[in-house]
């Protein structure tokens, strides 16, 4: 049995696993993915990381998974289907073979139960195999949601971002548009506006749903131009963004907005699905978890962009992790 799972590896999942090697805990680290780093990977450049300056996004990661690996932190790329509290252990030697797409339940487990001891903890069930760990640290992370129109996949890191706070400053004195119309649109309008020299906001309606305070800061800015009841078609360039397609959806009237960078701005996705039912979560689907990461199950924590937090950055990300680390073994202290 495990002292820690560690459930992604991100900057979260990352710096928990540094830091559960340097307390010298029993550790594993899930990725379902075959490279470490998480959405970092997808960042050309990261300008806002103490320290390293100007570093492009894949490096970061890459550095992060190698200081885990001098420390000597064991990983193991599978994909995590369920956590289940036991009162029973689980045999965490025996391959189990699911058929694709299936959904994996505590009797489908059958005979790699083992029914001989008591004991707490959890099973975490993988599409390869069951592990048993006395806490679990959840930083599975959060995806932008996508237009999934064409040029956003190419230009990503090239002029496509989600994030303005992270990218903004690499466009001052240019020109860019932000694709949505809620809070986090708006407010990253704001945000760009004072180092841009223009920003288009694109929203599919003729009126926001951002709170009336921010949309009359945004309306305020001599350098925004609303592109109203217009919704994103394609994001043109060659090697970085050149321009943004759009189309009127009340008229049909397409137009190219000149634009060096592309601000999708259309909400954010926890990866929490497999955790419905586990944990408390909020109406959007993070993880509801304070500082110290602690959930409302004993022994469960959550670390980075799946918890409840107002600033999702790489930083944070990381600090989260370290956070949680320490709250787990307080946890395994009080035992």
């Amino acid at each position: 049995m495990y002292d820690v799972i560690i459930i992604g590896s991100g900057p979260a999942g990352l710096a928990a696993a540094i830091y559960a090697k340097r307390a010298c805990m029993d550790m594993l680290a899930l990725e379902k993915n075959y490279m470490s780093g998480g959405q970092v990977l997808n960042t050309y450049e990261v300008d806002n990381y103490p320290g390293l300056k100007g570093m492009n996004g894949f490096d970061l990661g890459m550095k992060l998974r190698e200081h885990a690996d001098a420390l000597g932190a064991e990983f193991v790329t599978a994909e995590v289907k369920e956590i289940r509290r036991q009162g029973k252990a689980c045999s965490a030697v025996q391959p189990i073979d699911f058929d694709e797409g299936a959904a994996v339940h505590a009797a489908e487990i059958g005979e790699e139960v083992r029914e001989d001891k008591e004991t707490e903890g959890f099973c975490v069930v993988t599409d390869k195999q069951i592990y048993e760990t006395k806490t679990v640290i959840i930083a599975s992370g959060a995806q932008h949601r996508k237009l999934g129109i064409p040029g956003e996949e190419a230009f990503a890191g090239r002029g496509v971002s989600y994030c303005a706070t992270c990218d903004g400053a690499f466009f001052r004195d240019k020109v860019t548009a932000v694709v949505g119309g809620g809070d986090v649109a708006v407010e990253d309008a704001i945000f760009l506006a004072r180092g841009c020299r223009k920003v288009y906001v694109v929203h599919r309606r003729d009126e926001l749903r951002a709170a009336k305070s921010l949309q009359e800061k945004l309306l305020s800015m001599p350098n925004v131009e609303m592109v109203w009841d217009s919704v994103a078609e394609e994001i043109q360039g060659e090697q970085t963004v050149s321009g943004l397609a759009v189309r009127n959806v009340k008229t049909g009237e397409e137009q190219v907005l000149e634009v060096d960078g592309v601000f999708i701005a259309v909400g954010i996705q926890p990866n929490s699905e497999t955790y419905q039912g586990l944990v408390e979560m909020d109406r959007s689907g993070y993880i509801c978890a304070d500082e110290t990461g602690r959930t409302n199950v004993p022994g469960i924590f959550a670390a980075g962009d799946i918890r409840t937090k107002a600033l999702r950055q790489i930083v944070t990300a990381a600090s989260d992790g370290a956070n949680a680390v320490f709250a787990a073994e307080q946890y395994l202290n009080e035992r």
